[in-house]
C-alpha cells in the first residue's frame, strides 16, 4: 500500500481553477464519445444570449441572459420589472431567446432552474416540464430544473 501525502487547500485560485478546467475537459473528452465530436467544432464553445426589454425612455423594463452550448439553451437569468409584470413581457423575452437558439444557433432544447417562489408555473405554461426537484436547497426552499424541446 502507497502512502501518500497531500496538502489540502481551501483558496479561491483561478489559474488553478482554470488548469482544473482543462483537465477536466480533457478527461471528460477521452472518456465520452459525444464530449469528442463536439471538440473543434462550433457547439463546443458556450456563446451567451442576451435579451434585453427597455422603456421608451429607456429604462431596463427586464431581461434575459444565458448562453447557447451543445445545441441547448441556458437560461441563467430571466427579470421582469414589478411594473411591467403580467403584461406578457417575460413570455417575450423567453420567446426571443428561444427563437435565436433554434434559429440562428441550431438548438434543439433548453434549459433553466427556478425557485417555488420564483416562476416554475410560468415555465410550465411556457411548455416546459419539471425533471428534478431539489428540495431545502437552500434550506426552506425548492429548486426546480425545467426543460423543453425547441423544435
Amino acid at each position: 500500500m502507497v502512502c501518500r501525502m497531500f496538502r489540502i487547500e481551501t483558496e479561491v485560485d483561478k489559474a488553478r481553477r482554470d488548469l482544473l478546467r482543462s483537465r477536466l475537459l480533457d478527461t471528460n473528452t477521452k472518456a465520452s464519445p459525444v464530449l469528442a465530436a463536439l471538440r473543434g467544432t462550433p457547439a463546443e464553445r458556450e456563446v451567451p444570449l442576451h435579451v434585453w426589454a427597455s422603456t421608451e425612455a429607456g429604462e431596463l423594463a427586464g431581461g434575459l441572459v444565458g448562453h447557447t452550448w451543445a445545441s441547448w439553451l441556458h437560461v441563467t437569468y430571466l427579470w421582469v420589472d414589478d411594473r411591467h409584470r403580467g403584461a406578457g413581457l417575460g413570455s417575450r423575452l423567453l420567446g426571443e431567446a428561444e427563437r435565436v437558439a433554434r434559429r440562428d444557433r441550431g438548438c434543439r432544447s433548453a434549459r433553466l432552474e427556478t425557485w417555488d417562489f420564483q416562476a416554475p408555473d410560468f415555465y410550465r405554461k411556457q411548455g416546459y416540464q419539471v425533471v428534478c426537484v431539489i428540495e431545502d436547497y437552500p434550506p426552506g426552499l425548492t429548486e426546480y430544473t425545467l426543460t423543453k424541446t425547441l423544435v
